[in-house]
């Protein structure tokens, strides 16, 4: 039942059955392996068995904090508390928690989690990777005994109850009623705060001049007389519906580079059905950034193309950069790659979900299904930071009884879309399970791809507190790329630290630029080396943008391109955006 290629032969009748099954289980679980997980428990475990000083160490600090903890609870030290949260954890926050018996409580969960976060460092022989992922399972089991989390237990809780005579007690029950016949009935929530694509979000002006099964292009109206000559082409995410890039007016990215005089094209991705299950990776590159490349050829022919491509956009736009380099097609004038990863060896907290056993779970679900569902990636996602994403807005809304607050971006968040079987194992297998990008073992219709290759000028944003890019990962692709190179670090998350508009408080960046000639500089030589530089990192990209697309000095084109074939479609932001 093995085909020449190692994979299982998936049209034999054994097989079909055994993944059925598989596909069943998967979707009790979520999509998360239960081979995977106890596999890193069974490293974990029989590596610490063979290390009694180890478990003396760990008996050591089990007592040690226990001892603190009574101290604390005696009352015998007036020291600040023995344990304190992770700077990122909130939960408790409020100033009941300094008083007993809360503080007990509070003090008898972080001794437990920090005896844990010492007991999942790896013994000598353990798998790394199962390490981290036991560490990433003790943690989320401790989220779910939080004090916090309980209304008996939670100061917070207790006083507005006290407050409210148990009114905040039943809003929270007719929120959890409301979200569970949500659920049964998959019936999406309203957006908070009255927030609409079309009406308040994605409403920078433009048409829709082309449209495939994969996706529509938009070109966004002129909003200054003159214009720089060559047009920019933003390639977004298919994992996220596109106008994370052009959110609410005051913090549109799109919005700001067309106010900067720039022509720009944006894709906006097909939301796929279950008809998508066979389109693969080289058809979103091929189908998707080739055709929409095209498309922007024809509507201003002759120009040098500057592309810029977010999260999964920039990698695929990297993969398509570099076949271009090496098949002579010198079309891009820049590539401009926002949060994305090109190297996947360091690629963060998601490698806690991706082995060979969680990928093959995750295929004989999607092999059912036809795709990825989005409450599927969802909650990988909101495991990753389950304290705030999870635990702290069950706490809010089921037993302090608050509505969701209205951000833009926490509806954007919620508008997920579906990845197709195919192009997701392929994206999964090729690049995060093989890393073929830089490893010199990516081909493209037969022929291997190098992004040495690539010629045109990058600049490349990473963002501090990226937990699903990394900066370090981002950064890597200095290694492998011999072409001038502007590097910005800033402040923020994978989301946030993109959305970083002039204006917008507490901001800071660093920006630095290798040439062809300059040698390697690792990434903390880098950050030490490039102070910090108050505000938004957007006037940079303009003003780098600019110098290589010429001075605003042309006339706005025409939309679209009618004698070309290519007439305005619909207004913007079109009707693939609003697919569920």
């Amino acid at each position: 039942m093995t085909a020449p290629n190692g994979h299982p032969k998936h049209d034999h009748p054994y097989e079909t059955a055994d993944r059925a099954g598989r596909a069943m289980l998967a979707r009790m679980t979520s999509g998360a392996s239960l081979n995977a997980a106890a596999a890193a428990w069974a490293d974990w475990a029989s590596h610490l068995a063979r290390a009694p000083g180890r478990q003396m160490e760990l008996a050591e600090r089990a007592m040690r904090n226990g001892a603190k903890l009574a101290a604390h609870a005696s009352g015998l030290t007036r020291d600040d508390p023995p344990f304190r949260p992770r700077a990122e954890d909130h939960r408790f926050s409020h100033p009941g928690w300094s008083t007993p018996p809360f503080s007990l409580w509070q003090q008898a969960f972080l001794a437990a989690q920090d005896w844990w976060d010492a007991a999942a460092e790896p013994a000598r022989g353990t798998d790394p990777h199962n390490s981290d992922r036991v560490a990433f399972m003790a943690r989320q089991m401790l989220d779910v005994l939080s004090p916090s989390n309980m209304p008996l237990t939670n100061p917070e809780i207790l006083q507005e109850t006290v407050r409210t005579g148990g009114g905040n007690l039943m809003q929270g029950m007719r929120h959890l009623a409301e979200d569970i016949r949500a659920q049964a009935t998959a019936t999406p929530a309203a957006a908070p705060g009255g927030f609409a694509v079309g009406r308040n979000l994605a409403v920078t002006g433009g048409q829709v001049v082309f449209r495939n099964e994969l996706f529509e292009l938009i070109q966004y109206a002129p909003r200054t007389e003159k214009v720089h000559p060559e047009p920019v082409l933003i390639v977004p995410a298919w994992i996220m519906k596109y106008y994370i890039l052009d959110l609410s007016p005051e913090n549109s990215l799109i919005a700001y580079l067309v106010e900067q005089g720039f022509t720009v094209f944006a894709m906006s991705w097909v939301n796929p059905s279950a008809d998508y299950r066979d389109v693969s990776l080289d058809d979103y590159r091929r189908d998707g950034v080739m055709a929409a490349l095209d498309t922007v050829g024809k509507v201003m022919p002759g120009q040098k193309i500057h592309a810029c491509g977010y999260c999964l956009g920039g990698t695929i736009l990297s993969i398509a950069a570099a076949t271009m380099a090496r098949d002579g097609d010198d079309r891009l004038g820049s590539i401009t790659l926002l949060a994305a990863q090109t190297d996947f060896t360091e690629a963060g907290e998601l490698m806690l979900f991706l082995d060979e056993s969680q990928v093959a779970f995750l295929e004989d679900m999607m092999w059912d299904q036809g795709y990825l569902a989005q409450e599927q990636m969802a909650g990988a996602f909101r495991a990753l930071r389950d304290e705030d994403l999870v635990w702290t807005r069950a706490v809010g809304r089921y037993l302090m009884g608050k509505e969701d607050e209205a951000f833009d971006i926490t509806v954007w968040n919620a508008d997920a879309t579906r990845m197709p079987a195919k192009m997701h194992s392929d994206y999964l297998r090729a690049l995060f399970l093989d890393n073929r990008l830089t490893s010199g073992r990516f081909a493209v219709e037969g022929r291997v791809i190098a992004l040495k290759d690539i010629r045109a000028p990058m600049f490349v944003i990473g963002t501090e507190k990226d937990h699903i890019a990394p900066w370090h990962s981002v950064y890597k692709v200095a290694l492998f790329t011999q072409n001038e190179l502007t590097f910005v670090l800033t402040k923020g998350g994978h989301n946030g630290g993109i959305l970083s508009e002039p204006g917008h408080k507490g901001r800071h960046y660093r920006i630095g630029c290798r040439t062809p000639e300059t040698r390697y500089t690792d990434p903390d030589s880098w950050y030490a080396r490039h102070p910090a530089t108050e505000g938004s990192w957007w006037p940079e990209w303009a003003r780098w943008l600019a110098g290589k697309t010429g001075p605003a000095e042309a006339a706005p084109p025409a939309m679209g391109a009618p004698d070309a074939g290519l007439p305005p479609l619909c207004p913007a932001p079109g009707t693939y955006v609003f697919m569920k």
